[in-house]
C-alpha cells in the first residue's frame, strides 16, 4: 500500500518482551479510568444539587391555608406539585399526594422555570433537538421544551426535571394533556 505524504512507517516491535512494558501500563489506565468514573459519580449528585437522603419539605410557621395539599408547598388543584429547594416532587389526586420523589433540576444557566402551567403534551420516546439527548416519558408543561422525564440523576437538566426511570413512567401514565403542574 501506497504511503500518503503525511503518513510515515512507524517501528513494529518484535518478540513478546516489546508487548511487557505495555500491560503494566494498562493496567495503570484501567485503575485512574475507574478512579476518575467513580469520583465524577460521587461529584455529580453534588453538582446536580440533589441531597443524597430524603429532604422532607417543611412549611412555612404560621397558620396553613386550607387549600394546601398536605406535605407540600402546592395548592390542592395541582396534579404535579415540584419543589426546587428540597429537590421533591409529587403527584397529588384530589388534594391527596399519591407519589412523591426525588429529582434533578437545571442549574443557574438553564433553570428550571417556577410559577403554574398546563400539561401541553405527551411523548414517550423523545429526544431533545436542542441538546440531542434522549427524553423518555417526557411531559411537557412549560415553555421551552421543558418536561418532566426520565434521566441521568448526577448532572443537571437543560431546565426539565429529571426523573428516575421508575419515577418517569409513573407521571407518564398519572398526568393529562391538561393537568396543573405548580413548580416552587
Amino acid at each position: 500500500m501506497a504511503q500518503h505524504r503525511w503518513q510515515r512507517e512507524l517501528p513494529r516491535p518484535s518478540g513478546r518482551s516489546a508487548f511487557r512494558s505495555v500491560r503494566p501500563l494498562r493496567a495503570t489506565v484501567a485503575v485512574v479510568a475507574a478512579s476518575a468514573a467513580a469520583l465524577a459519580l460521587a461529584a455529580g449528585a453534588a453538582l446536580a444539587n440533589v441531597p443524597t437522603r430524603p429532604t422532607p419539605y417543611v412549611a412555612p410557621t404560621g397558620p396553613t391555608p386550607a387549600n394546601i395539599a398536605a406535605g407540600t408547598p402546592c395548592t390542592t388543584t395541582a396534579r404535579a406539585c415540584v419543589d426546587l429547594a428540597t429537590h421533591n416532587a409529587w403527584l397529588i389526586r384530589d388534594g391527596a399526594v399519591t407519589r412523591t420523589v426525588k429529582f434533578v433540576d437545571g442549574d443557574e444557566k438553564t433553570p428550571t422555570p417556577t410559577g403554574t402551567f398546563k400539561v401541553e403534551w405527551k411523548a414517550e420516546q423523545y429526544t431533545s433537538r436542542e441538546y440531542n439527548t434522549p427524553m423518555p416519558y417526557s411531559v411537557f408543561f412549560a415553555p421551552g421544551g421543558i418536561a418532566f422525564h426520565q434521566g441521568g440523576q448526577t448532572t443537571p437538566s437543560g431546565g426539565c426535571v429529571k426523573l428516575s426511570l421508575e419515577d418517569a413512567k409513573a407521571f407518564f401514565a398519572d398526568l393529562q394533556v391538561g393537568d396543573e403542574v405548580q413548580v416552587k
